[in-house]
């Protein structure tokens, strides 16, 4: 055999491996989300905000290959519910969810605030502790996305569905109700409220906190209770990385402070 042709299969022989190795499949992970900057939302940019940011650089660091789509907020948990290798966020880690995902965080903090416009002056809200004695809000409507967290504390205190609750896809239609005196009080994520406010530019003042809703809870990533648990522990230990090293505290004064 000519020492050419050795040549070329010592060649061969060494890329084998390599080839082979090219040809395994990167574990895939498939992300459902809403918008609900600066969090998650589709910009002009693609897919962006802070939770989206974050599950990226935990995927990078875990060698998981990730596709973020973003969707209303009840086809996004339909949609993660089809297949295994899904995450939902970002979810509030409610006592009823806990059996229905893998849960990985928590990414941050949720303070949900009730408001009213800062000239409605004459809306005078019972308080919290009321609530549930009273029938409903008086005439008065509240507005909600439907499916969310917030909807169901509003539901277990007692609120009426079309009666005292008006129901929204997403924050910036709930807003825009709020703002077109549709409703008469708006629940919602404080820095969400200051986010969507300044796309109408408007100042964070013009709207008023009569009550906070709830901040028992913070926002987790809920992956799909059938997929492999090995995931779930890898991303959680990325998680962890990065707010060791300071890549969390980073990312988030972009998006926060």
């Amino acid at each position: 055999m000519k020492r050419r042709e050795l040549a070329g299969m010592a060649v061969a022989a060494l890329l084998a491996p390599v080839q082979a190795q090219a040809q395994v499949p990167v574990p895939a992970l498939q992300g459902y989300t809403e918008n609900l900057p600066p969090l998650n939302y589709a910009g002009a940019a693609g897919t962006s905000g802070f939770s989206v940011e974050l599950l990226r650089l935990m995927a990078g660091e875990v060698g998981l290959s990730l596709d973020i789509q973003v969707q209303p907020w009840i086809r996004a948990m339909r949609s993660a519910g089809e297949a295994s290798n899904t995450v939902l966020f970002s979810l509030a880690r409610l006592p009823e969810r806990e059996a229905l995902f893998q849960w990985v965080g928590p990414i941050s903090e949720r303070r949900i605030v009730i408001y009213r416009l800062k000239r409605r002056a004459d809306i005078r809200f019972p308080g919290l502790e009321q609530l549930q004695g009273l029938q409903g809000l008086h005439g008065l409507r509240i507005g909600a996305v439907r499916e969310s967290a917030a909807a169901k504390r509003l539901l277990a205190l007692g609120l009426l569905p079309e009666v005292d609750i008006e129901w929204a896809l997403d924050d910036a239609s709930n807003l825009r109700k709020l703002l077109a005196g549709r409703m008469d009080l708006l629940v919602m994520l404080d820095w969400a409220a200051a986010w969507h406010l300044r796309e109408h530019k408007l100042p964070f003042a013009s709207v008023t906190e009569v009550a906070a809703l709830d901040t028992s809870v913070s926002y987790w990533f809920g992956l799909h209770p059938h997929g492999d648990p090995a995931i779930r522990l890898r991303l959680q230990a990325a998680l962890d990385r990065l707010k060791r090293d300071g890549r969390y505290a980073k990312l988030r004064t972009r998006y926060f402070d």
